[in-house]
């Protein structure tokens, strides 16, 4: 394939991206600031960051026909930097959501925002990285916004809230920050975070269960994996003092293997199980420790966002 035949290709996608998209994706306007968001629901709920909405209750939104309509807000999550919007005058129908555990680095990006205000901006790159892990503002140590996906796509103050979608047009993350000159963030959609999503749009707030531990992916010694067919673990970085991991004997330099019978290969791992259901409950953790397999139980706390 010649260099135009390849241009042409990547031009097709990225115009059949954006025509899909774009009509989905709204600009955000609050009294103290703007920024985009995205209709998930055929009935007018819309997804974006937590940080564009701030403390607000409600603001307008303008669609890319120039469409306005205000919104209320329905729910908002400070540790996902994800909320949930309600347009009180209907909105067009649903972006299709996709997979972000299912990208790979290289992989073609369409991002589709309003930066500075321009509504229905589309810009294009590639996922540069993923597993990227961003710390949020909360009293409790240890918090941070798991396996953000890391893109080269222009990105702008007020794409925040926006699309980011694969080459099909599935809506694999919400654009979220400007890290850098040709370094933009982007909470991926997975299972996790739509778990979030849905608790926000149906309870208006996430209900978390709290270990107080902050961990990072680390391979297993070879004899280990090979006898447990576990290629990996979460190494511990921190024990909050005082908190139920502390408290149940989890210590700096372990290897988390399992969280509540489930494997754990990575911090989302973990946090998959840390939902209001966990909350005051015998949580069994197993880590690997010295070269032996030491079993604790921990009782997560609920997490208070201050």
């Amino acid at each position: 394939m010649d260099d135009d035949s390849a241009m042409d290709a990547y031009s097709r996608t990225v115009i059949r991206v954006a025509a899909s998209v774009t009509p989905h994706v709204a600009s955000v306007r609050t009294r103290r600031g703007s920024g985009s968001a995205v209709v998930f629901t055929d009935d007018g709920f819309l997804l974006t960051n937590a940080h564009v909405i701030g403390s607000a209750g409600g603001g307008e939104v303008v669609f890319a026909d120039g469409v306005e309509a205000k919104f209320e807000v329905v729910g908002v999550d400070p540790l996902s930097d994800l909320a949930v919007l309600r347009s009180r005058d209907g909105a067009p129908g649903a972006v299709t959501l996709g997979d972000a555990d299912r990208l790979v680095v290289g992989q073609l990006v369409v991002a589709v925002g309003s930066p500075l205000g321009l509504a229905g901006s589309v810009t294009a790159g590639v996922v540069s990285a993923l597993g990227r892990a961003v710390p949020v503002a909360s009293r409790r140590a240890g918090r941070v916004i798991e396996d953000v996906i890391q893109t080269d796509a222009a990105l702008n103050p007020g794409n925040s809230g926006g699309a980011l979608s694969d080459s099909a047009g599935r809506v694999v993350g919400v654009n979220a920050a400007v890290a850098g000159i040709g370094l933009g963030l982007a909470i991926p959609i997975n299972a996790t975070t739509r778990r979030i999503i849905d608790t926000l749009h149906t309870d208006g707030r996430v209900r978390r269960a709290y270990l107080g531990l902050v961990g990072m992916p680390a391979p297993l010694p070879a004899a280990v994996a090979a006898r447990t067919g576990q290629s990996a673990g979460v190494r511990i970085m921190e024990v909050v003092r005082g908190g139920p991991a502390d408290q149940a004997g989890l210590r700096r330099g372990d290897l988390v293997l399992s969280v509540a019978r489930a494997e754990v290969r990575d911090a989302q791992g973990i946090q998959r199980q840390l939902f209001a259901d966990a909350i005051g409950v015998e949580l069994p953790v197993t880590v690997l420790r010295n070269g032996a397999m030491v079993d604790v139980i921990a009782v997560p706390i609920e997490l208070t966002v201050d």
